[in-house]
């Protein structure tokens, strides 16, 4: 399987929601993606709950992009051309895998870079 012929089927959707990147103490309910490591907890949430913790780091400012596509777990290098893409714009990134598809975080200041980038790949882009 092709990863550019994948991206050029796929549908990039930007939420509307602003969302930051955050480390805890502990657990935090209702977030878009929680990752636990031997160092940290880090969440990704909607910027309008950072009144509701108390995080030890964040970086506010991301947009939140989703592969709306099924990518097989044996796809090989769906992502590694997503960041390559963005990387050669100057768009840094970061990335999140769920079971069934990929997500990025890009920030605000660089987001019609991004999608700019994703539609040259031949991403169609739906903001939601």
């Amino acid at each position: 399987m092709d990863p550019a012929s994948v991206l050029e089927e796929s549908t990039v959707e930007v939420d509307a929601e602003p969302y930051a990147v955050a480390t805890t103490d502990g657990d935090l309910p209702d977030t878009f993606a929680t990752i636990r490591d031997r160092q940290e907890t880090t969440h990704v949430i909607t910027e309008n709950r950072l009144k509701e913790i108390e995080a030890q780091k964040v970086e506010p400012g991301w947009a939140l992009l989703t592969f709306d596509v099924v990518l097989p777990f044996k796809l090989v290098g769906f992502l590694a051309i997503v960041a390559s893409e963005l990387a050669e714009n100057d768009v840094s990134i970061f990335a999140l895998s769920a079971y069934s598809t990929d997500h990025i975080l890009v920030q605000q200041a660089d987001l019609e870079q991004a999608l700019d980038t994703l539609s040259d790949l031949g991403c169609e882009i739906r903001r939601v």
